[in-house]
């Protein structure tokens, strides 16, 4: 019984001379070969030339500061919690007398984590945080061999006072830049 008119009949024919010497395929393969050694490459020599990344990428994560140099994260843990791949963790503690300087709140991040293997720079953490304080850059992480070389703490994330920082004004939207002009709510002040 045939459950479809699909089915060929298979047919052992002879191979001729030439087919047995395997000319015509190795003579086709040269064919192939030769046409695609004049064609340009395909591939970017990544270490010198780098290729144009989107607007919209995300790439590795920065802790940023405000105007006067203090941290704005504030240990909430809300980008803990809205990340899907349980990447971030991080410990809260007190602000103490003479660290205003270094703090905008009275409660920081004393330890800060993100496991970058688990990452899956989805931006979550960016929309949930209400100080701005994490922002996904343009930067690629870098690699490593070690496991233990993705594990980013304060150290790596924390954008430095006046070297490497980052403009998050071009992936803000025109509402939240109006938000920010009111001067009537405490985040803006």
């Amino acid at each position: 019984m045939q459950l479809t008119n699909r089915s060929k009949v298979v047919s052992k024919k002879e191979m001729t001379f030439a087919e047995k010497l395997y000319f015509p395929a190795i003579l086709g393969g040269m064919g192939i070969t030769l046409k695609h050694f004049f064609k340009k490459p395909v591939t970017v020599s990544y270490p010198e030339v780098k290729r144009d990344i989107a607007g919209v990428f995300r790439g590795q994560h920065t802790l940023k500061r405000d105007e006067k140099g203090a941290e704005r994260c504030t240990a909430c843990g809300l980008c803990a919690v809205a990340c899907p791949a349980e990447a971030i963790t991080m410990t809260a503690a007190e602000r103490k007398k003479g660290e205003e300087s270094l703090y905008r709140e009275e409660k920081y991040a004393a330890v800060y984590e993100i496991n970058m293997l688990r990452c899956i720079f989805c931006g979550l953490c960016e929309e949930a945080c209400p100080k701005e304080a994490i922002f996904l850059t343009d930067r690629i992480v870098p690699s490593n061999f070690e496991r233990d070389g993705f594990i980013y703490g304060k150290d790596k994330l924390v954008e430095g006072m006046n070297e490497n920082r980052v403009d998050v004004t071009k992936r803000q939207t025109e509402e939240v830049n109006e938000f920010k002009k009111d001067k009537h709510y405490a985040h803006n002040k």
